[in-house]
Order: structure tokens, then sequence, then C-alpha cells
């Protein structure tokens, strides 16, 4: 049986050539935020009244929103259904998650046109119950708080008791030290509350993203356009979060030369191709019922974009997951999780950007350069704050990679003392 270890802050440099590299593109990125936060969304990207969404929503907001899901899947599994061993993953799944939610609200600034406008959801004089997008941007808003409510025990146990503020700030420092005491002993007694509120607040949000698409039906391509896409998003977004946390795992044991935890990701393995086929299952027979089975092999840009993300993100992984042998390789593990995010991410490419068509096009769109380094520097970036905030805090529980066991040569019991050895 595999060993398990406690999390503990990563013990490696900061710096690499894979760091150099995200570090330069991060900053490209911010260049360009910086460019569109100045001069406005009609100088950075492609984006006009006929197509008010590009990238930034696909990727950046809607994947983005359901690769997070691995914090929620992961802490009903281990906490709410009481899988006591999946425990050593949960921490690495709630920082994926958290970040993830804090860069999809930082993108989402950059599609807002009056980006300095979005705390108007947090006053009840403005709600309005009416709007899916206000469902989404309250849930998403509370989630993102009861993320890093539910990460501040991990700070506390980091900082409890080593609190050192520098200079006259160190006044402090038994104030600070009583109040990382107090969240922690509180949040450990409460923290099952905040547990099942993202997980209620998940499936909200989750769901509300694809509802968002339903008011538009002359404009979706009948592939994607059904009254079950809200159905069909929190589906989606639940058989993603396990793979999404196999994926994270197996880079992070890679980057920080750790052993993986290849019993508990082969364990939460197992479920993926239920939840797999259970949104498949749903998917075709939405199909069916609305008629909509003509336009699979109909020779389209959207019939084949379709068959892709069935065939690659959906029916391969599931087949592969299938195979115990597969589920007990750290490759097989790591194929067919890369392809669920694939699916899942292309599936939201195709309903926001490839299914939508405006009533009368004059034109087509593609990102601008601006559009595609802001994605990619955002993506960086959060790679890059994941790397500093494992070795800060004790998020990851694994042990090194095994080093070349030491060879000692020991004289035998009967050799006389003093003997050449």
């Amino acid at each position: 049986m595999a060993e398990h270890h406690g999390p503990k802050p990563v013990k490696t440099p900061f710096m690499s050539r894979g760091t150099l590299v995200l570090i330069a593109l991060a900053l490209a990125g911010g260049a360009c935020y910086l460019y569109r936060m100045v001069f406005g969304l009609a100088a950075a990207t492609n984006l006009d009244n006929q197509w008010p969404w590009g990238i930034w929503i696909a990727i950046d907001v809607a994947s983005g929103v359901a690769l997070a899901a691995g914090g929620f899947t992961t802490a009903a599994l281990a906490d709410i259904f009481h899988k006591e061993k999946y425990h050593a993953i949960v921490r690495p799944a709630l920082l994926t998650a958290m970040l993830g939610y804090t860069f999809v609200v930082i993108g989402l600034l950059a599609d807002l046109g009056r980006y300095y406008n979005v705390w108007h959801p947090m006053l009840p004089s403005m709600w309005q119950g009416n709007s899916v997008l206000f469902e989404v941007g309250i849930c998403v808003m509370i989630y993102l708080s009861v993320l890093y409510i539910e990460f501040l025990p991990i700070v506390a146990e980091r900082f409890m008791g080593r609190v050192n503020l520098p200079g006259p700030l160190r006044i402090f420092n038994r104030v600070v030290d009583s109040w990382l005491i107090v969240c922690h002993r509180f949040l450990g007694r409460f923290i099952s509350l905040f547990i099942i509120a993202g997980v209620v607040l998940s499936c909200l949000h989750q769901s509300s993203l694809g509802t968002l698409m339903v008011i538009a039906p002359t404009k979706v391509h009948p592939l994607w356009y059904t009254p079950a896409l809200p159905a069909l998003f929190l589906m989606s977004a639940i058989a993603v979060g396990f793979p999404m946390v196999i994926f994270e795992s197996i880079l992070a044991s890679r980057s920080f030369k750790l052993r993986p935890e290849r019993e508990l990701l082969s364990g939460i393995a197992m479920y993926t191709p239920v939840l797999l086929a259970a949104y498949l299952a749903v998917k075709i027979a939405d199909l069916v019922e609305r008629d909509a089975v003509r336009y699979v092999f109909e020779g389209s840009l959207q019939s084949v974009m379709f068959l892709i993300e069935v065939g690659l993100g959906v029916v391969a992984p599931m087949v592969i997951l299938l195979s115990k042998r597969a589920r007990n390789s750290i490759a097989g593990l790591f194929t067919a999780s890369s392809l669920v995010i694939f699916g899942v991410a292309l599936n939201r490419i195709n309903v926001f950007l490839i299914s939508y068509r405006p009533l009368y096009p004059e034109k087509s769109y593609f990102p601008s350069p601006f559009e595609i380094l802001v994605t990619v520097g955002l993506i960086s970036t959060l790679v890059l704050v994941y790397r500093a905030i494992v070795m800060i805090f004790p998020v990851i529980a694994a042990a090194p990679e095994a080093a070349p066991r030491e060879v000692v040569v020991t004289a035998p019991a009967s050799e006389p003392e003093g003997a050449t050895r």
C-alpha cells in the first residue's frame, strides 16, 4: 500500500526555464490587459455589436468556471460522501478552484465594457431576480468568497505561532496570531457548512451559464441549442471535475519532482466513465428528441466541431478509463483527463462561438492578438501563482520521488578487527 504524507510546502527553487517562459507570457498578457483597460474594447478586440463576446467569455469565463469544478466535486466526495482517503487531494483541488475563479473574475473585467461597475450586484437595490446573468454573477461572487474562507485554515496552519511581522508592525504579531488561532478553531468546527454551501452554489451557476444561451434560439446552431443546456452544462462540469484534479496533480508532481498519488488518482478516475456516460446519454437523447441528429453528419463546420467534441472529449476518455490497466497507469490517467478537459473546453467554445451566429452577420469573428495574449497571460499568471502558493503553504501531500538506494558495504561479523574493507 502507498505511503501517504501530510501536506507541507514544496521545497524547490521557484525559478526555472519553464517559469521564465511563463513570466514572459504573463508580462505580455498584462501589458495587453492594461492596454484594453486604458483604450477600451474597440481598440483591443475584434468584438462589435454583432459579436458581443469572444474568447474572453468562451475560454476565460465559461471554460474557466467549468474547469474549476474539481474544487466542489472533490470536496463533495471527501467531506459529504465521507470518502476520507481522498482528503490528500482536496487541498490542491481547492487551490485550483480558488485561483480558477479568481482569474475568471479578472478575465471578466476585461470583457465588461464598464468594468468599474462590477461591484453593483453587491447592492440589493440593484438586484434583478429575472436575470440569469445576475444569478451567475452573484453565485460566482459568493462562491469565490466561500473558497477563500475554505483556504483560511491552510493559511492559519502555516503561520499560526510563527507570526513575525517586520519593523514597527511587530506590535501586531500577537493580534494576528490570535486571529489565526480563532480562525483555525472556528472554521475547523464549521468547515462542513462552507463545503456544502460551495457545492450548492457551484451547481447553481454552472447550470446558469448554459441558461444564458437558451434565450437565443434563432442564433445558436441546433446541435447545441436546447432547453436542456443548463443540465448539460452542469453534468459536463461535474464530469470534468475529477479529470481536472488528475491533470493538475500529475503536472504538479512532474514539476516539483514528487511521486504522483497514483492510487488516489486511479480511485477517482473510476467515477469519470460513469459521469461521462450519463452526460453522453442525455446529450444523445436530447438530439433524438429535438430531431437534431440529422445535423451531426451534415459536413458543416458545426458538425465537424461537434463530432470532435463528442468523439475526442467524451467517447475516447470514457473508453480509456474503462480499462483497469489505463486507470492504473500515469500515462493513461493523464491522456484521458487531458481529453476530458479538452472536450469540455471545446464544448464551451462551440456553444458560445462556433454555434453562435448573428441574424444578419456582416463579417466573421476571429480574436485579435490582444485577446489571445490576455488569455495566455492569465493562464500563465495562474500557473505562477499556484507554484508560489504551494511553496509557501501546506497544500500538496506527496512524497519526493524515490532516490537511488545507497549501497552500504559492511564486513562479515567474523572478520578480524582492522581488516581492509
